[in-house]
């Protein structure tokens, strides 16, 4: 009887269903989202799923305009929009899901989704995310500004003292915290309201305090280098050059670079014109001269032992320094760079005085044994006496323009470190080795000019490869002397006859030579 109850009951239910579902297709919402049914926030009941997915768009859509206000530094507030960090619908496929609700599985499990329905509305997630990369890119465009750097303890010098300045504690943003916390925020606790939200910040601490940096009163290193035959241009390079690394502070581990310290070259920075090498000539340019600055305080480095991390020697010899002692400086191509390596800070002094010297003294904790001595020595290896005479043609200057320069021998030079213990030689150590173009006698003549029988000139005279020929045609151009159309030509023609016969006489002593050297 009981197994009879059971089919029996079976068979209603059966029944009940299918007149279910032959009057909701009569109805026409067999189709449709049941009733009862959301996403998120939104009823969705008797929609298509094309009706709810439109529905749920435009809810959020409307977010896209809503207000998220970041709390940065000091009193100082960001805000954005959730369309500026891309606000977007992530479970899209919710929409399927309340479609099928009492419409998907066997008969049963349709009954009972329909009949909690009718008690309990069904309720899906409506999930709302964000773009990290968005985040992250207006907080560091927008929010940084407000940071706060950390300023180290340093030191001034004066009057031969030191004195203690106080350092500064630093605030800034942490920019991956605040990242993860606004994405994760926005992404599951926000109320789809105007929001406020304070980033996350750190504090840094500053290095240095007053017992750190009163170990720093040794004298490790000093060099001092003479200017005297400067001009005035020259000289107020070196003294600003000095004068911005003067008072530099570093710490164990901070790298220094001359280049970095005393750019840019400008006349705003402080600068004149002045000499400095370029292919085997002297010509002026912004900051000549700085090379002094940075060859001094290599010197300095050296005796105070820091750790050279760059340098390079000059293109051709340089008089204030012995050979290999020097340190170049030529744009970003080449510079000086040296690190701290020591276990305490270390206070770097630069100054020029009256009688045109400029000295570097470089003061910290001495740690080194008082019968410990270092020197450095240079060793020349080989001298190279440039041979003859170089004319070089400059189209910037005017026909009539000379300026000859003085020969530079060649070198190539070593540098030694040498120690010493109670005046007994304990070690020796190569530091560097450098090479030194020698370059003759050269004249740069200038060519421009719109006579034509000058040009023909001082091109002949520079062909010639004579410097005295060189002056005697500029003299004749500065005094007029191919004016004359009748007397050019024939000056014209006279040195063009003494290029060639020049030309000639090269190529015959070439020849002589290969000659000599097949016999």
């Amino acid at each position: 009887m009981r197994k009879f109850m059971t089919v029996l009951c079976a068979v209603f239910m059966c029944g009940f269903l299918l007149s279910m579902n032959i009057e909701a297709e009569a109805a026409g919402t067999f189709n449709t989202i049941e009733k009862g049914v959301y996403i998120g926030d939104i009823d969705v009941s008797g929609m298509t799923t094309l009706e709810a997915e439109e529905a749920v768009n435009s809810y959020v859509d409307s977010l896209k305009e809503k207000e998220i206000t970041w709390n940065a530094l000091n009193d100082n507030t960001v805000t954005v929009t959730a369309a500026d960090l891309g606000i977007k619908w992530k479970n899209k496929e919710v929409v399927d899901q309340a479609g099928e609700l009492g419409k998907a599985g066997n008969i049963v499990q349709r009954y009972k989704a329909l009949k909690d329905l009718e008690h309990q509305n069904e309720v899906f997630p409506l999930e709302i995310t964000f773009d990290e990369a968005l985040i992250r890119t207006l907080i560091t465009d927008q929010c940084l500004q407000y940071n706060v750097k950390a300023v180290d303890g340093t030191l001034t010098r004066e009057d031969g003292a030191f004195k203690y300045v106080a350092g500064q504690t630093g605030v800034e943003i942490d920019v991956e915290a605040s990242v993860k916390m606004v994405f994760e925020y926005l992404g599951s606790e926000w109320d789809k309201e105007n929001v406020t939200i304070d980033l996350v910040a750190e504090t840094t601490q500053p290095r240095g305090t007053a017992e750190e940096l009163a170990v720093v009163k040794d004298l490790l290193g000093s060099f001092t280098t003479s200017y005297s035959t400067s001009g005035y241009n020259r000289s107020g390079n070196v003294a600003n050059g000095a004068s911005k690394i003067n008072g530099t502070l570093l710490y164990p581990g901070d790298a220094f670079s001359t280049y970095e310290a005393v750019s840019p070259f400008t006349e705003a920075n402080g600068y004149y014109e002045a000499g400095s090498y370029l292919n085997g000539l002297v010509i002026d340019s912004l900051g000549g001269g700085i090379c002094q600055v940075s060859t001094t305080l290599y010197n300095a480095v050296l005796l105070a032992e820091l750790e050279v991390t760059e340098r390079f020697n000059h293109s051709m010899i340089v008089t204030y320094v012995d050979p290999s002692a020097d340190a170049a400086i030529s744009g970003t191509a080449k510079d000086f760079k040296f690190v701290n390596n020591l276990d305490y800070p270390v206070y770097i002094e630069g100054y020029t005085t009256d009688d045109k010297k400029i000295t570097f003294n470089i003061y910290g904790c001495e740690t080194r044994p008082e019968d410990r001595k270092i020197k450095y020595e240079s060793i020349v290896i080989s001298k190279t006496v440039p041979e003859g005479e170089r004319v070089v043609a400059d189209s910037a200057q005017p026909a009539g323009f000379i300026d000859v320069q003085s020969a530079h021998i060649g070198y190539v030079a070593e540098l030694w470190k040498v120690v010493t213990v109670d005046g007994v030689e304990e070690s020796r150590e190569q530091i560097n080795k450098s090479s030194y173009t020698a370059t003759p006698r050269t004249a740069a003549v200038g060519t421009a000019t719109p006579n034509p029988w000058a040009a023909q000139a001082i091109n002949a005279a520079i062909a010639t490869g004579s410097i005295d020929q060189c002056r005697a045609v500029a003299a004749a151009i500065n005094a007029g002397a191919y004016n004359d159309p009748v007397a050019a030509a024939f000056a014209a023609q006279q040195m063009q006859a003494q290029a060639d016969a020049a030309a000639a006489a090269a190529a015959a002593a070439q020849q002589q030579q290969a000659d000599g050297a097949t016999q």
